[in-house]
């Protein structure tokens, strides 16, 4: 397998970020349901290839499963996301997140196929996707992808020191041991003639 071409950003100005270009294969599989024969599940994101040419192409069919090429996505980072990057980078497996959707109709095949909408390695992007209900997939990432997004986060992304976090009005107070605590502004101490 060929590796990922990293693109980096253009030392004269800020206009190009670096980028990482990819093509998704999605794939459908055969499932035992009355129902809905079929499912569509995001199969890979491979390094993209000027062979690919620019239009989704189907790969494999079968009586079991279909495979699809969808080349020409550009993985861009943003100095803006550079924490989305970095919650990505620090998980146990950093991935490639992919957001698709089925055609409405039936334009690439007989019937309708799953197109990817766009690639990210953001987990901010990735939640954001999730939050409005759209359909979000990951595979891992190469190591080298894995590297290229560890050097950026190490070049823009600074961890910011936690806070103490101060007690809430509206939280009853508690204890060190969980109980409710009170607080009173009578005086318990010292007798009625000291002041």
């Amino acid at each position: 397998m060929a590796d990922f071409l990293i693109h980096p950003a253009a030392d004269e100005g800020a206009t190009r970020r670096p980028f990482v270009e990819v093509a998704v294969v999605m794939r459908r599989v055969r499932i035992d349901n009355r129902w809905q024969p079929w499912r569509w599940v995001l199969a890979d994101v491979v390094p993209h290839e000027e062979s690919f040419g620019t239009q989704p192409r189907l790969l494999l069919k079968d009586e079991r499963e279909e495979r699809w090429l969808h080349p020409g996505f550009r993985v861009e980072l943003f100095l803006g996301d550079a924490e989305g990057y970095y919650l990505n980078v620090t998980t146990q497996l950093p991935c490639f997140w992919v957001v698709w959707r089925i055609e409405e109709e039936a334009v690439l095949a007989d019937e309708p196929i799953a197109v990817p909408q766009t690639v990210t390695l953001s987990y901010h992007d990735a939640g954001r996707w999730l939050d409005a209900q759209e359909t979000v997939e990951q595979v891992p990432a190469p190591p080298d992808v894995v590297q290229w997004l560890q050097q950026f986060v190490d070049q823009n992304y600074v961890l910011e020191a936690k806070r103490r976090q101060r007690p809430q009005s509206f939280k009853p107070l508690q204890d060190r041991f969980g109980n409710p605590a009170r607080v009173s502004t009578e005086k318990k101490f010292g007798g009625p003639d000291h002041g």
